[in-house]
């Protein structure tokens, strides 16, 4: 198992292979078709996270209805991790 940095730590300050792990983590699967993009399904929604070079850019998906947020890498990873939770 992946050893992650402590939850307080920024995102910019994890690896790419310990950012991809915790996504996995969270359940979201990899895209076939893009390697910087991720689905997330939930019950009640889904989200297409986006892993750019300077955020990492969220489409949240319920119904109809589409959001959009970004949250910058220097944040720390237990910071977005809540908000992702919380969904859109």
């Amino acid at each position: 198992m992946l050893a992650f940095p402590p939850s307080s730590t920024p995102l910019n300050q994890h690896s790419l292979v310990a950012l991809e792990f915790w996504l996995s983590q969270l359940g979201a699967t990899k895209s076939n078709e893009d390697p910087c993009l991720w689905i997330w399904t939930k019950p009640e929604w889904s989200a297409q996270i986006e892993v750019g070079q300077d955020e990492l850019r969220v489409t949240w998906l319920e119904g109809p209805q589409e959001n959009i947020f970004s949250f910058p890498y220097g944040l720390p990873r237990q910071d977005i991790e809540d908000a992702l939770k919380q969904g859109p």
